[in-house]
């Protein structure tokens, strides 16, 4: 029995692909397998290669494979463009209609299934990915109650027959290809998965729920890949909590809605990807003056303009700590899991009303929408935290407004909601005095300036820094952010078996900048290399502002559209030594 196994299945976009996949993985989910999927896909509606992979362990894994087991081929494209992953021996099941053939040095085993015939026997060829995957997961040889239970409840919407044809396809794909095969592949058959109870979410998804947990009940947003399914899924569950969603007619009404919902005491959040972000950095800014709380989703892709919409890169890290104009406090965090997505989103709300500023959660492709198997989340760990919100102010005297914007030894000023007897004052996006009453006073702007930008001398959120038991002096420290932890984590265990003494830090607080906790672990490594995707090393140009230590750092970069390769990692702290 093997411990893990790597599954692809791959086809034009709008054929079923991704259903196939979304049946295939719940079912292992099910079964208490680890799960790790990447969608590969493309920026149309209809037409155009996609792919889905899942790589399946018995064990916690955070990356997607070097290599391949099975590769599902609804056409010859499919075939080409991935039967290059499959490791020695691996398998293909193929769709006999269009006579697929493996290309010239691959070495795998080809099982052509008359998939697309079968399911118009039955009645559609819409059920071809029905066949498909019943194939697939006979040669596993894994218990078909189970993955019934799954294509029940994809389907169960639409009455008793259409399930019931579905399961009859999944069936006829797994009879013949064991008729091929002889049975199950035993070089396949994968190990016991533990059972255990665990989610198996996308990082969006995550971030939604978090925001319901957290408090949120209105979400202004416009729609864009990769940050749409969290729209999608709190479209479904605020009007459940007393909430909902606006869908606005741009990034600009949507985050200047949610600075003025905030504002009216609604914890209030939007999200978009880079071209969004950039349409918001004028109203960010207005956040900071007003000191309004806000949060904001940015989940990264490739840039820039409209660049590479459904592909993967880290390249907003710059926008985000200096877009906006003028100076401002602000808050940027990145999730480097799905745990990270749910918890980082309650603690961007919390911060946000705490310290009365914009918040920014980074993510990125791989992270928004990959799908993965995590721990159930703690929901009775969640704490809110509003902050200086204060009420019950006394009546004020005649002409006299409530000072909140006032000078505090801390920075923050106390909040109050309109309507509050007492709590009457300006809010301008000019620079104003305590009471909010415009002013160009020097020393006032001076004072102004000083409180605003002293508010997060001491901020450092969880896990600023996250890094497993170090080395006291190691030959490499390894630093990424986002989802490239498990990645690095898979790499680092090939270069323990070299001899190579590592270290892994992922930063998760990248404004303001952890320097006085990052510079021991910098100071104690022989080298430094720093891995992210995009072409001009942002992660790797804070760490020499804020840290130094110039000399030794060295970047690995890949802006190609696709995520690192545990491999590929491996092979560049390699040549570091």
């Amino acid at each position: 029995m093997i411990s893990q196994l790597s599954w692809k299945i791959g086809g034009q976009q709008g054929e079923g692909v991704e259903s196939t996949d979304r049946i295939f993985s719940t079912a292992l989910n099910r079964l208490g397998y680890y799960l790790y999927g990447y969608r590969h896909f493309s920026s149309r509606i209809k037409g155009g290669h996609t792919n889905n992979k899942i790589r399946i362990s018995t064990t916690p894994m955070r990356a997607i494979s070097d290599d391949l087991d099975i590769l599902v081929a609804f056409d010859q494209e499919s075939i080409d463009l991935n039967a290059h992953e499959l490791r020695p021996g691996g398998v293909i099941v193929a769709d006999a209609k269009f006579g697929p053939t493996i290309p010239e040095g691959v070495d795998a085993q080809l099982f052509a299934v008359p998939i697309t015939s079968i399911a118009e026997e039955l009645g559609t060829s819409l059920m071809k990915n029905m066949v498909a995957s019943g194939a697939s997961w006979a040669l596993l040889g894994l218990p078909t109650e189970v993955f019934n239970k799954a294509v029940e409840e994809e389907f169960g919407r639409k009455g008793p027959a259409i399930v019931e044809k579905n399961i009859e396809a999944v069936k006829r794909g797994s009879e013949f290809v064991l008729a091929q095969a002889g049975g199950p592949l035993e070089a396949f058959r994968l190990g016991e998965a533990d059972g255990r109870q665990k989610l198996f979410i996308i990082g969006n998804e995550a971030i939604g729920l978090g925001a319901v947990a957290g408090g949120c009940r209105l979400m202004s947003a416009y729609p864009i890949t990769p940050a749409s399914e969290i729209m999608e899924y709190l479209i479904k569950k605020l009007p459940k909590f007393g909430g909902t969603v606006v869908q606005t007619e741009d990034e600009i009404a949507a985050v200047t809605m949610a600075i003025g919902a905030n504002y009216a005491g609604v914890r209030t959040m939007t999200a978009s990807a880079g071209p969004g972000l950039s349409l918001m950095m004028e109203a960010i800014g207005l956040s900071g003056m007003t000191e309004q709380p806000l949060v904001i989703v940015d989940t990264q892709r490739g840039g820039p303009s409209t660049g590479l919409p459904t592909k993967q890169e880290q390249s907003d890290l710059n926008a985000m700590v200096y877009g906006t104009h003028g100076e401002i406090p602000k808050v940027v965090i990145a999730p480097a899991s799905i745990e990270d997505c749910f918890y980082d989103t309650i603690e961007a709300f919390n911060i946000s009303e705490q310290y009365q500023v914009p918040v920014i959660v980074m993510t990125d492709l791989q992270l928004s929408l990959g799908k993965q198997s995590c721990e159930v989340f703690d929901i009775n760990s969640v704490e809110i935290k509003r902050g200086k919100l204060v009420s019950g102010v006394p009546a004020l005297e005649d002409n006299k407004l409530f000072k909140r914007y006032e000078l505090t030894e801390d920075g923050v000023s106390p909040r109050v909601l309109p309507g509050e007897k007492g709590g009457l004052h300006h809010v301008t996006g000019v620079e104003h005095d305590q009471e909010g009453r415009p002013s160009e006073n020097a020393l006032n702007r001076k004072r102004m300036m000083d409180k605003r930008l002293g508010k997060l001398n001491s901020l450092l959120i969880r896990d600023a820094l996250r890094m497993d038991a170090p080395h006291e002096t190691p030959d490499l420290l390894i630093i990424g952010m986002g989802s490239i932890g498990g990645t690095i984590d898979e790499a680092r265990e090939r270069l323990s078996a070299d001899g190579i003494t590592s270290n892994h830090i992922t930063i998760r607080q990248i404004h303001p900048f952890p320097t006085e906790q990052l510079a021991p672990y910098i100071a104690k490594a022989k080298q430094v290399l720093v891995i992210e995707n995009n072409a001009t090393a942002q992660l790797a140009g804070q760490v020499k502002l804020h840290v130094g230590s110039g000399d030794k750092i060295r970047s690995f970069l890949k802006y190609d559209g696709n995520p690192f390769l545990p491999s590929e990692v491996y092979k560049a702290c390699k040549e570091m030594n």
